[in-house]
């Protein structure tokens, strides 16, 4: 059983990862449909650009939030001058952290599943007197639709197993940013933690494991090509 203090932190890391994953999908979308469907120049840095977070130190990663959304950052001085308020140190950073951690992951996601989808559809549709969005509405989000939905629960897996970008970035504050990976950190700091790490860490690694058998199933639902996974 968890604790009042454990059950804190996991309802803190679902409430972070579902707000990431919300911000990220509208976005993760649009550059899927990009890479997925339209030729431009720099496309390929675009593609490099969305995956760097996947293979930059999280740390970097942070450092760089830190650098555009801190309170002398651009962006951070812009958000705090408008809403009152910066991002550091507070729950909404660690989402932001999150999102951009989970971003490559759900874009890979979705542009499997919008390149599944049968053009010739697409064309039969257009033909038939279909206009571009009516084409989207009723043939395309459809059909690729558990692909995003795999990209999303995926996403959300990502964000809720964020450690280095986020303790970079807003820091590790009980209550506020203290995610269940920084709750772990935490606990193997202290003596006598070991029982919360071990009720962490198995809780992390079920969502992790549910999520990633969730997501895989989504996407053989999407009717990829054969050999077509999220990962």
């Amino acid at each position: 059983m968890l604790t009042a203090v454990e059950w804190e932190i996991l309802l803190l890391s679902v409430k972070v990862g579902t707000v990431a994953i919300l911000a990220t999908l509208p976005v993760a979308f649009a550059i899927a449909w990009l890479l997925a469907r339209k030729r431009f120049p720099g496309k390929i840095v675009l593609d490099a650009l969305v995956h760097l977070p996947l293979v930059l130190p999280p740390v970097v990663t942070g450092w760089l939030l830190l650098l555009a959304f801190g309170a002398n950052g651009p962006v951070g001085r812009f958000i705090e001058a408008v809403f009152g308020q910066g991002l550091v140190f507070r729950w909404t950073g660690a989402a932001l952290a999150s999102a951009v951690m989970a971003l490559p992951l759900v874009v890979r996601a979705i542009r499997l599943s919008l390149e599944a989808v049968d053009r010739k559809l697409e064309d039969a549709a257009r033909t038939l007197g279909a206009g571009r969005w009516r084409t989207f509405a009723s043939i395309t989000l459809p059909l690729s639709l558990p692909g995003v939905m795999a990209g999303a629960v995926l996403g959300f897996a990502r964000s809720i197993g964020e450690f280095g970008a986020t303790i970079t970035f807003v820091s590790n504050i009980p209550g506020e940013t203290r995610t269940l990976p920084l709750a772990i950190y935490s606990a193997l700091q202290v003596p006598g933690g070991e029982d919360s790490v071990t009720r962490l860490a198995i809780l992390a690694v079920a969502l992790s494991l549910g999520a990633l058998a969730v997501s895989e199933w989504l996407v053989r639902q999407s009717g990829g090509r054969k050999g077509s996974h999220v990962l």
